[in-house]
């Protein structure tokens, strides 16, 4: 039996995995999640920030006693969206290898795609296939569509920070500003759609943050609970008054919202809106919320030897 410690930087948030995996077992050992804000202002300045910098590294830190104190042997460390765009990424790279002896992996959008898909479909039945895996990220999204396996995959430059950052100023965002965001996400939309058929999907699954957030909030939770968020199966029509009615929201209102993160309140207005624009381009009645995504798939390809 392998125990691994599987890591995920994206734009808003690192996430830390560890597990055993023998042949199809998995069982969690540990799961946690910061949010660190890497991304923030790399869509304007093209570079990270001193201070998200010291943010990711601190919480590389406190990650880095638990590898060690549950007895990881294995670790791999994944960085997406805006660890691609910054250029003074080396200085984040070289931060996180001296802390953990791993040296970060900026991985692709496509292989982005790839761990997610592996991570969400795992626990779904094969007759819901095809199914279509939706990252909604901080800085980018991911579409990923296939049976048992990855048949086409898209990453666009849409995610919950760079649209919060590109077009919302204000809380509530005005009409303008929605309108300008939609038509960024609608065009990002119909870029993936040239090389995934999204409209072929019998099962839209709906991966990360903004969405299970969304789906505390269509289940009417008092709190956030992974376990009663995990495979719903949350109506579009209900996204749609979610989206409306966060859009409408100050930011002290979400903020009180009990199964709201803190680190997700300036962020899941925008978020949640590329969910609903994406649901409505599909056409589908619902999506399925899932708590496994590439977090889990980074997990499963260091079992299945991809890294060590």
């Amino acid at each position: 039996m392998s125990r691994v410690a599987a890591i995920d930087c994206g734009t808003n948030s690192i996430r830390l995995l560890i597990a055993d995996i023998e042949g199809d077992n998995f069982r969690e050992i540990y799961r946690t999640m910061e949010i660190i804000r890497l991304g923030e202002g790399v869509d304007r300045n093209k570079q990270f920030a001193p201070a998200a910098i010291e943010r990711t590294l601190r919480a590389v830190s406190e990650f880095a006693l638990e590898i060690k104190r549950r007895g990881a042997t294995s670790i791999r460390f994944c960085a997406t969206s805006a660890t691609r765009d910054a250029s003074n990424r080396d200085l984040f790279i070289n931060g996180v290898f001296e802390i953990l002896g791993v040296k970060p992996e900026v991985i692709s959008g496509d292989e982005e795609a790839q761990l997610t898909f592996e991570g969400a479909v795992r626990q779904l039945h094969p007759s819901d296939a095809p199914f279509l895996v939706v990252d909604i990220g901080g800085g980018s999204t991911e579409f990923v569509i296939g049976q048992s396996a990855v048949e086409a995959a898209k990453s666009v430059n849409i995610g919950c920070v760079r649209m919060s950052e590109r077009h919302f100023s204000s809380s509530p965002p005005s009409i303008d500003s929605i309108t300008s965001a939609i038509a960024d996400i609608d065009g990002a939309i119909d870029a993936a759609s040239l090389v995934v058929p999204i409209s072929e999907a019998k099962t839209v699954i709906a991966v990360a943050g903004t969405a299970t957030t969304v789906a505390a909030a269509g289940l009417g939770l008092d709190s956030y609970d992974r376990y009663a968020i995990h495979l719903s199966r949350i109506p579009s029509s209900k996204v749609s008054e979610i989206t409306e009615r966060f859009l409408k929201m100050t930011r002290d209102e979400i903020a009180a919202l009990g199964y709201m993160h803190p680190g997700r309140v300036d962020v899941i207005a925008a978020g949640s809106l590329i969910l609903d624009r994406i649901l409505k381009r599909i056409k589908v009645a619902e999506f399925v919320a899932s708590e496994s995504d590439i977090l889990d798939g980074i997990a499963w390809s260091i079992a299945n030897g991809a890294k060590s």
